[in-house]
């Protein structure tokens, strides 16, 4: 393998007819792109998709009331309810596996009315009730002060968590936010925090114009009493909130004389379930995508096959020759292979570096045009290029196997003879 003689040989064949080995290692160059191309394609499709989900824990549900659609119990259909405190409490004690419970209450929205005040600044933004591990569910960067803590539930304490938007428009520029006050629907509201949230939309501005108060001040200030708007619930990791569900909305059911089997009364949204039906579609597109690739790899790698068995045709009367002057017939095949293996390999990595290349393009186009709606960061794993750089190898050596078995199996007396 190391003969300077020996490569000096496969150079000069190769070499001998450029057009047709150019013609031949196209096949394999064209492949190996394909497959790279389409990879990183899906990369970057499910890269855009997952940007969706954003930093949100997946494993998560969330859980809302609706009207009844069956009559139970002497109640009529059609009624209305709302969840309350104690069902968070009965959710906990009968269902196992939970890891987070968060009750949420909201008011105001985007383009409502001007819900906040500081000073002569108005603004609309939705006002969130919440419990300290929605920072856990729904996580955000404190980039100033601190979140909200259990001694502000237990104490009813009207502090506030304000976004990077909400203080872009109500506070100027360089302006610091903490131990300022806020007034919501005309509470007063002391800014004890200052978040950012990760979005696909870059700065991700609608995200960051968001309020979070304590959950029971919240409820004391805007007389919602023990009222849940609504509750977003994470199971322990190891356990799928999908499979779990059931018997969470079977709780509050219960809790509210709600016929078991109305499907309507409880909305509910399941994310695990949504990202489970994302996985398995990108799990189909790399299948497609590894199909594809492998399909044209392989009729490149026949195209090598076809052309060895012609250039082992062409050079019958030299293997005679030196099966007569008692070359052993191992070194004969191992001269074909490597021919094979270092056509298809060279032809390879020239794929593989045109495909990166490729890639690296796509990427600062992106980086210059700002991020795109669902597709971001096209890219292909090292283990999928080492994969490749496996699967050139044995395809070399399978395209030169043939070959070779042709070029051994011809007598010195019947090569000798072949004009």
């Amino acid at each position: 393998m190391f003969n300077k003689d020996r490569w000096k040989e496969i150079l000069e064949v190769l070499t001998g007819n450029w057009f047709r080995t150019v013609l031949t290692a196209f096949g394999v160059f064209w492949g190996i792109f394909i497959l790279i191309i389409l990879l990183s394609a899906g990369k970057g499709l499910e890269n855009g998709i997952m940007q969706d989900f954003g930093d949100i824990a997946t494993n998560t549900m969330f859980m809302w009331s609706r009207a009844t659609t069956k009559a139970y119990k002497g109640l009529p259909k059609g009624r209305s309810f709302l969840f309350k405190t104690e069902d968070v409490q009965a959710i906990r004690d009968k269902v196992p596996n939970l890891r987070f419970i968060s009750p949420r209450n909201q008011l105001g929205g985007f383009g409502g009315a001007n819900n906040v005040v500081r000073g002569l600044r108005t603004g609309a933004y939705n006002v969130y009730g919440d419990y300290p591990e929605i920072i856990k569910q729904d996580p955000m960067s404190i980039i100033d002060g601190r979140f909200i803590n259990y001694s502000d539930i237990n104490e009813k304490r009207k502090i506030a968590i304000i976004g990077e938007g909400v203080k872009n428009g109500l506070y100027d520029k360089g302006e610091d936010a903490l131990g300022t006050y806020i007034k919501i629907q005309g509470v007063n509201f002391l800014v004890v925090g200052v978040y950012k949230k990760k979005s696909n939309d870059g700065d991700g501005e609608e995200g960051q114009k968001q309020i979070f108060v304590p959950f029971t001040s919240f409820s004391q200030a805007f007389n919602r009493g023990t009222d849940v708007g609504w509750m977003a619930i994470t199971a322990n990791d190891g356990t799928s909130i999908t499979s779990i569900k059931n018997n969470i909305m079977g709780v509050v059911k219960e809790n509210h004389k709600v016929h078991p089997d109305d499907q309507r009364a409880v909305g509910h949204f399941d994310l695990y379930e949504q990202f489970q039906r994302v996985q398995s579609l990108f799990g189909a597109l790399r299948f497609v995508a590894y199909f594809v690739g492998i399909l044209v790899l392989l009729s490149g790698v026949i195209g090598v096959s076809n052309i060895m068995l012609i250039v082992v045709k062409e050079r019958t009367k030299e293997i005679g020759i030196r099966r007569a002057l008692g070359e052993d017939p191992w070194s004969i095949k191992l001269q074909i292979l490597m021919e094979s293996i270092f056509l298809t390999i060279i032809s390879g990595m020239a794929g593989i570096t045109l495909g990166a290349l490729f890639i690296y393009g796509i990427n600062t186009l992106l980086d210059m045009n700002g991020p795109v709606d669902m597709f971001a960061n096209p890219s292909v794993g090292l283990g999928v290029v080492i994969g490749a750089l496996a699967i050139l190898i044995i395809s070399g050596l399978f395209a030169g196997f043939i070959p070779a078995q042709s070029a051994i199996k011809v007598r010195p007396i019947d090569a000798l003879r072949t004009e």
